[in-house]
């Protein structure tokens, strides 16, 4: 399994909970990581270079993915908040390379919303969409595509937890966009991964000034964040149809 991340902490907030379930069952995980997150917080200091955050939050995504069990972590390098605009055919390259490199049944990267709007979290999708039909030109298929997937219900309990996500793109404001229940076509159970997760939050340290208020919720919240995630089967070469899945790797290994 591949997942085609944005930023140093999507994988724990966006995938933690499905990254830890699966590695825990025996199967490969991987992280590819477009940005080192240099233009995010530093705690409440403003005195951190670019490259000097940069660096840290390589490091926070290191050790929060050895928290959650993943085999193996790159970074594209690619700057922060720039994504957009970074060679399209460049990039969609270096991601494809790295799927015919691993080859992995399941991708896994954000939807064309972005969740709420980010420009960073659009251009992941594309590129990893578009890496995955390349990979599969180069007789390298990928089995499964997947979009993170969040409801109304989980937007509501994160944001409540935290704040309210809200940009101005392009002089547009932009929030969080739940997906509609019908549209989720998977549900995976993680609820008995949620210490994992929030452990593997935690390893970014330079973020928790705006996710110190986790630390204070009861363990049923947690569990309402963390206790399952969904997505949308944006492809599938190995099964189809309007039944709810419950596992990624669902007809993968089956026949």
């Amino acid at each position: 399994m591949m997942a085609v991340l944005a930023h140093p902490d999507d994988e724990s907030l966006g995938l933690g909970g499905t990254l830890a379930r699966y590695a825990r069952e025996g199967v490969e995980t991987f992280v590819v990581t477009a940005t080192r997150g240099e233009r995010g917080r530093n705690g409440t200091s403003r005195d951190s270079s670019p490259e000097e955050l940069g660096a840290l939050r390589e490091a926070e995504l290191r050790a929060a993915c050895s928290v959650l069990g993943v085999s193996e972590v790159r970074l594209l390098g690619y700057p922060d908040g720039g994504l957009a605009q970074v060679d399209a055919g460049e990039a969609t390259a270096r991601i494809a390379s790295e799927i015919r490199r691993v080859k992995p049944d399941v991708v896994v990267t954000f939807g064309p919303e972005g969740a709420y709007g980010h420009p960073d979290h659009i251009a992941i999708s594309q590129l990893a969409t578009a890496a995955a039909v390349r990979a599969a030109a180069r007789s390298q298929p990928v089995s499964k595509l997947y979009y993170m997937a969040w409801t109304k219900e989980k937007w509501d309990a994160y944001q409540a937890a935290l704040k309210k996500l809200v940009s101005k793109v392009d002089g547009v404001e932009r929030e969080a966009t739940p997906w509609a229940e019908w549209a989720i076509t998977t549900v995976v159970d993680t609820e008995r991964y949620w210490p994992e997760v929030w452990r593997a939050v935690s390893c970014h340290e330079t973020q928790m000034s705006i996710y110190r208020n986790l630390a204070q919720l009861p363990e049923e919240h947690h569990r309402g964040l963390w206790g399952s995630q969904e997505f949308y089967r944006a492809f599938s070469l190995v099964n189809g149809g309007r039944t709810r899945e419950t596992d990624l790797f669902e007809g993968v290994h089956e026949g």
